[in-house]
């Protein structure tokens, strides 16, 4: 256990030190903000959609490392996947830290935020970019908060 705890901080530091897909993507089809008051977490989630697919997938703001790196890590899970796999990545990823039990399958690198299940106060910290880009898909324009 103690390896996968220490694979779990190593790929949280690693994608909050250098997150992937910090940027703006301008034009976007879809953006939305998101809002955590627990943590003063708050960040922009932008998506360019095309035929069904997102083509592009990005974020900016500032947030704790378990935000940051969960935002980072859904870009580079949702590039190219078509929309209609969002909702249930989502619930496969909100399952996983929030219950007990395996790892669901199709999760790819998102596995390693098991962890925040052991932090229930974090849990908000680690959906909120998954929050912001549903707001987005649903082209929502109040910022979305996690209270």
């Amino acid at each position: 256990m103690s390896d996968l705890r220490e694979l779990y901080q190593e790929v949280i530091l690693d994608h909050n030190k250098r997150p992937r897909n910090f940027r703006v993507i301008d034009p976007a089809s879809h953006h939305a903000e998101g809002f955590n008051p627990l943590c003063g977490d708050r960040l922009t989630v932008f998506i360019d959609v095309a035929d069904g697919v997102i083509r592009d997938l990005a974020f900016q703001g500032q947030g704790c490392a378990i935000s940051t790196a969960s935002a980072s890590l859904m870009t580079e899970a949702l590039k190219g996947r078509p929309v209609a796999e969002v909702e249930p990545l989502f619930v496969k990823f909100h399952d996983l830290v929030t219950t007990d039990g395996p790892t669901p399958p199709g999760l790819g690198k998102l596995g390693v935020l098991a962890g925040v299940r052991e932090f229930p106060s974090r849990v908000k910290c680690a959906t909120l970019a998954w929050h912001a880009l549903k707001a987005a898909l649903d082209h929502r324009s109040a910022p979305v908060a996690t209270e």
